[in-house]
């Protein structure tokens, strides 16, 4: 059951965002909803999904659990050094930076390095579907990104102190995601004794 709605979540979650890259359906449904509607709506639907992916993942590690091959243990040191960059880059989206312009889409880029950071970890089904889709839709999206011309933020600013708190800030998430956040709440341990 848990693996059914990780699955409907992931499509619904997955499908407006997909939408989003369609730029002539998106500005029509914008004309006819608005665009505070449009927001409205897509975060209604977003939210949704993300609601099932979360459930359905989680009553799935507790129910229904499938491995399909079991990864070496150093592939988690990878996936630990691996999220210390999705983190930076997840801060670089919000503070103008080197960092930021160099990377044109800091958010898609943490997107995708935190999914192939927990598919190397990984070897369940429910992780392979949950990250690979991820991974495959930041692709997707940045592939459609470049397509329709959007190269990111297009100035740079003087100086390198916003990257020095770009990286301390993403450092200090970092810390918290892994001392805090994925042992009590995911409950697996990022780092173990």
């Amino acid at each position: 059951m848990g693996l059914i709605v990780l699955i409907a979540g992931l499509a619904v979650f997955h499908a407006s965002h997909l939408f989003v890259t369609r730029r002539e359906a998106r500005a029509a449904a914008i004309e006819r909803l608005g665009t505070g509607g449009y927001r409205i709506a897509f975060s209604i639907v977003s939210l949704a999904g993300l609601a099932l992916i979360v459930w359905g993942f989680a009553h799935y590690r507790a129910t229904g659990w499938i491995d399909v091959w079991h990864p070496p243990v150093f592939m988690r040191h990878i996936a630990a050094t691996l999220m210390l960059f999705a983190t930076v880059f997840a801060i670089a989206t919000y503070i103008p930076s080197h960092i930021k312009t160099r990377l044109k889409h800091p958010m898609l880029t943490a997107v995708k390095t935190w999914a192939l950071a927990h598919l190397l970890a990984n070897g369940d089904l429910g992780s392979i579907l949950l990250f690979g889709s991820f991974l495959a839709w930041g692709v997707m999206a940045r592939i459609a990104a470049k397509k329709r011309g959007d190269n990111g933020p297009g100035t740079t600013p003087s100086g390198y102190l916003n990257d020095a708190i770009v990286v301390a800030v993403g450092l200090a998430l970092y810390v918290v995601l892994a001392l805090y956040f994925h042992p009590y709440v995911i409950g697996v341990p990022v780092f173990t004794r």
